[in-house]
């Protein structure tokens, strides 16, 4: 995300243009909690030096949704619980805007009921937790402010890999940045696979009467149609994927 931003600063930079603007970032967060909040606060951390050296305003606009990578079409109740947690690491994270992610959202077609929920999840955490009413309530937090700076000295050396190596777009055109998120996918699912990366009521503690083919409004699996592109595409498959396949098969 810096160095995706940097092109833009680069850009605008050179066309002394925009210094006013507010740079927005989308990020998606997952349920590992204090490491999503010193990723968004590393992230502004890092923001707010790179746009400095340029003379931009040093402060950006985070976008934050919940992941859909640990969502799940069986035992789907728990993805309120994950999207909650989830919402709350964004706001401890210091994100600008949150939008939460319907705990249906991979099955259903848009719904009253499943937008509500997720509308009141938020709400709870503003006025029930009351996380609204206090600025920066991660500061201060010797855990989370030593893996914000763990977070963003690390980030920090892969920026200056990608700058090193001609840029984001140059890197992308290569397929460079698509192989490191590709091995990292790969990690993560050899994980899950394994056992060792637990998704509540999938691959632990799996609810065996649970039937979900005939709840399935949309096709909850990833979709893909060979064409060519100018970029190589960076798909996005959920963890459960095949083992939800496989269940769905022997309904």
């Amino acid at each position: 995300a810096l160095a995706h931003g940097n092109e833009y600063l680069n850009h605008l930079h050179t066309n002394k243009t925009g210094k006013n603007l507010t740079f927005t970032f989308q990020f998606a967060v997952g349920s590992n909690y204090f490491f999503e909040i010193a990723k968004l606060r590393a992230m502004r951390k890092l923001y707010a030096a790179l746009a400095g050296e340029y003379g931009f305003r040093e402060n950006c606009h985070l976008f934050v949704t919940p992941s859909k990578r640990n969502k799940t079409i069986y035992d789907y109740n728990v993805n309120m619980l994950r999207t909650t947690t989830e919402c709350m690491s964004a706001v401890l994270g210091s994100a600008d805007t949150v939008c939460n992610l319907p705990y249906d959202a991979l099955y259903h077609k848009s719904n009253d009921f499943g937008e509500r929920i997720s509308r009141n999840q938020l709400l709870i955490l503003k006025k029930e937790s009351y996380l609204d009413l206090v600025s920066n309530p991660s500061d201060g937090s010797y855990y989370i402010e030593f893996l914000t700076n763990q977070m963003a000295e690390k980030a920090l050396l892969l920026f200056k890999e990608i700058e090193s190596s001609g840029g984001f777009l140059k890197q992308l055109k290569e397929g460079t940045i698509q192989k490191k998120i590709k091995e990292s996918a790969l990690k993560e699912q050899q994980a899950f696979d394994e056992g060792k990366k637990i998704l509540l009521g999938t691959n632990k503690h799996p609810n065996k009467n649970d039937r979900m083919k005939n709840e399935l409004e949309l096709y909850p699996f990833m979709k893909t149609k060979i064409r060519k592109t100018l970029l190589e595409p960076i798909l996005e498959k959920r963890l459960a994927e095949k083992m939800e396949q496989e269940r769905l098969e022997k309904e």
